[in-house]
């Protein structure tokens, strides 16, 4: 199979995205891959894998690469007698954040009838704000942690300590844990910074948190094991980043079975059908024996490679959701030419 890796984008997030790719440029070797970069511009550049390295996106030296444009079908070289197609069967949507999650690329994608693995354009809008990941996942059945909405205000109804969190960005960037009310104007001045809406959330002390993979596969849905991170307070942008170059398979969770099926039952319930095309990672809190969905991930890091025994197999199984087609044959203007005869 060959999968292009399309990765970058206008995005908080953007470095991020790179350390993803480049993690599954071995991760996927066995693959025949492309790389396609979208820098800060909106403009895609072919990126050859042996260039696949933080300098070359570092010092700028991508854009000696060539440019791309994407037309029906998929991404095109301009050459000297026209314009070629790069050879792809699927696109990996692997940017974070703006772009990528947002469903601005998803929606490019269904312009142009490109295959593509990642969240529709329905799903981005559930999963790249938290405010609508908190309604979706009541819709859902799934309960969260309580929390409350800023718009521009500078003080929350919620006991310290609390967490602030931009709702419309992700990998700890512009989070906050608040102590008291010293710390406050500091920690809204830089969430504020990121976003106009945050999300206030109890900080809870010592919580357990479990995370789950997984997609729908021809087999149907197929669920990663169960990882409890290792973490401190909250894994910072620092630990995330290093987070993002994993590739060895971490270990199962030591839980009991009935713990372990409800983790599973509340992924299903927000993956099926929402998120089928796409390879998400759910976080969950466990708070006096309660499952809560803390987050969805719907482009995790490195795609939660981790969590799988064969990720590469596991790609090339992904089932897609059917596109419909749609036929037009103007038989309501050739009626009413008809009645008009003419």
């Amino acid at each position: 199979m060959n999968v292009s890796i399309l990765f970058g984008g206008a995005s908080y997030e953007h470095e991020i995205s790179i350390i993803s790719a480049i993690t599954l440029k071995d991760k996927l070797s066995a693959l025949d891959l492309n790389f396609i970069f979208l820098d800060q511009d909106h403009t895609f550049y072919l990126i050859k894998a042996d260039k696949m390295d933080a300098k070359t996106f570092s010092d700028g030296s991508y854009k000696k690469a060539p440019k791309l444009s994407m037309q029906k079908g998929g991404f095109f070289k301009k050459g000297r007698f026209g314009s070629s197609q790069v050879a792809c069967d699927r696109v990996l949507n692997l940017i974070h954040g703006a772009d990528g999650e947002d469903g601005t690329l998803a929606a490019l994608f269904d312009f142009y009838e490109i295959d593509y693995i990642g969240p529709r354009k329905d799903a981005s809008v559930v999963s790249f704000d938290k405010f609508m990941t908190k309604a979706y996942a009541s819709v859902c059945g799934i309960d969260t942690v309580s929390y409350e909405v800023l718009n521009g205000e500078r003080k929350s109804s919620i006991d310290y300590p609390f967490i602030i969190k931009p709702t419309r960005l992700g990998s700890s960037i512009g989070v906050s844990i608040v102590k008291n009310a010293d710390e406050l104007d500091y920690a809204l001045d830089v969430a504020y910074e990121f976003d106009d809406r945050l999300l206030i959330e109890p900080f809870i002390k010592g919580v357990k948190e479990y995370n789950v993979a997984g997609c729908m596969t021809r087999e149907g849905l197929e669920l990663s094991i169960i990882e409890e991170p290792n973490k401190e307070e909250f894994l910072d942008f620092e630990k995330k980043y290093m987070d993002f170059s994993r590739t060895e398979q971490v270990s199962k969770a030591d839980i009991s079975d009935e713990l372990k099926a409800a983790l599973y039952a509340a992924f299903e319930k927000i993956y099926t059908p929402l998120f089928v095309g796409a390879l998400i990672r759910c976080d969950f809190f466990v708070v006096e024996g309660k499952v809560l969905l803390n987050e969805i991930n719907p482009i995790p890091g490195s795609m939660a490679n981790y969590l799988f025994s064969d990720f590469t197999e596991l790609i090339t199984r992904m089932r897609m959701p059917k596109r419909k087609e749609i036929k037009i044959e103007y038989a309501y203007l050739h009626s009413i030419r008809s009645a008009k005869g003419k």
